[in-house]
């Protein structure tokens, strides 16, 4: 049996293989077709191209589009590199790596939905080829995003066994390059809290939320001392000008802030966006922390990654490729239940993510976003709507397991 099951299996993974390179292939000419820009990693060039001048790094405005620097100065301390680059070789580096970190981030994700040894080989590259088609994972290669790496970062620490010695130097890392992953130290640190009100194991999830502020302090000491004047000029004014990364209305601005700003018919949503954001991070991290006590890694994760990317004041669509693990999750799920729902709540979340159907409504330049109809609000709100719906199925999975 041992033999045919092998035989089987070097059967399977050509073939998937075969699938993830046709897929990956037909996505690189899609994105040769649309001549996209990979606007963002031009950015990223000249924040570095900056940093070995010795220029001011908030002062900057590069690209067609003037975009300014939003990153802590860490983060363009690691695009330094890309200025040994011509801007050909980098393009196609940056397609092939971030096309590599989908595989990664798919195997972490489905290490950590089902244990190492189900973490097949033929599973995640026949996820991965269908992964790749997702809005936020198309966008984040049109732009030459980071968020791809970062999610990895994250993932990689969350899929350690518990008191792994490097588990936390991720979630640091990935939060000194972009803020938003902090909130994860937070949630280990709010689950170790309450371990030690029950008296359970909170060692290891305090040990690893102080891994993860060590290695953040570390980053951001280490860019201060290279940077002073940008590390100052970022931790004392930039990061509280949330303008600077754009329009708080944008359609691809899928967060909390975004959608009350088309809802409300406002550039700037101000407290009642406050008191939402508030509102959401306390019920989110309350449901990370309960799927996180009961041993549920997979929900907890991912709870506290929709929460972060509800609360944040931007979250541009190519943030959500956090969608990849969710709808992995719930079609584990399905597949372990069985049942019609549970394969229609999978089928509905990656459809959802499919469908670009945020760009169907007016957008771009004139600020069109501030007069769009109910129909057109809900189109530019549904990933905000399947967060909301993720950790409601979080919290009602919780609730009927207690009472089974």
């Amino acid at each position: 049996m041992t033999v045919i099951a092998l035989a089987a299996t070097r059967r399977r993974v050509p073939l998937a293989a075969g699938a993830c390179l046709l897929s990956f292939t037909a996505f690189w000419l899609a994105q040769r077709a649309a001549d996209v820009s990979m606007i963002d990693l031009m950015v990223y060039r000249a924040e570095g191209e900056t940093v070995r001048a010795g220029g001011d790094l908030y002062a900057l405005r590069t690209t067609e589009a003037h975009l300014p620097t939003t990153y802590p100065p860490f983060a363009a301390l690691l695009f330094t590199p890309l200025t040994l680059l011509d801007t050909a070789t980098m393009r196609t580096l940056a397609t092939l790596g971030n096309l590599a970190l989908l595989i990664v981030f798919v195997h972490l994700s489905l290490r950590m939905i089902h244990g190492e040894r189900h973490a097949r080989v033929e599973s995640v590259l026949w996820a991965s080829a269908l992964a790749v088609w997702c809005e936020p994972v198309w966008t984040t290669l049109r732009y030459g995003q980071v968020n791809l790496l970062l999610a990895v970062l994250v993932l990689w620490d969350l899929s350690r066994r518990p008191g792994h010695r490097w588990a936390g130097v991720g979630i640091g890392v990935a939060a000194a390059i972009k803020l938003t992953p902090a909130l994860f130290a937070a949630f280990l640190l709010l689950t170790g809290a309450a371990e030690a009100v029950r008296r359970g194991p909170w060692r290891p999830a305090v040990r690893h939320a102080c891994v993860a502020a060590v290695s953040f302090a570390g980053a951001t000491l280490l860019a201060a001392a290279l940077l002073p004047y940008d590390s100052q000029r970022f931790w004392t004014r930039m990061v509280f000008e949330a303008g600077r990364v754009g329009l708080a209305e944008d359609t691809a601005n899928q967060s909390l802030r975004g959608v009350l700003a088309r809802l409300l018919h406002t550039g700037e949503p101000g407290a009642r966006w406050a008191l939402a954001a508030a509102v959401t991070g306390a019920l989110g991290l309350a449901v990370a922390v309960a799927a996180a006590l009961r041993g549920e890694r997979a929900w907890a994760a991912l709870a506290c990654a929709a929460t972060a990317l509800l609360v944040s004041p931007v979250s541009w669509s190519h943030h959500w490729v956090w969608c990849v693990p969710m709808v992995l999750l719930l079609g584990a799920e399905a597949a372990r239940r069985g049942g019609r729902a549970q394969w229609a709540a999978a089928g509905a979340t990656y459809l959802v993510f499919c469908s670009y159907a945020l760009w169907w409504v007016p957008h771009g330049a004139g600020r069109l976003e501030l007069d769009q109809n109910y129909g057109q609000m809900t189109l530019s709100a549904l990933y905000v709507v399947a967060a909301f719906t993720f950790l409601l199925a979080a919290l009602t999975r919780l609730r009927t397991n207690r009472t089974a």
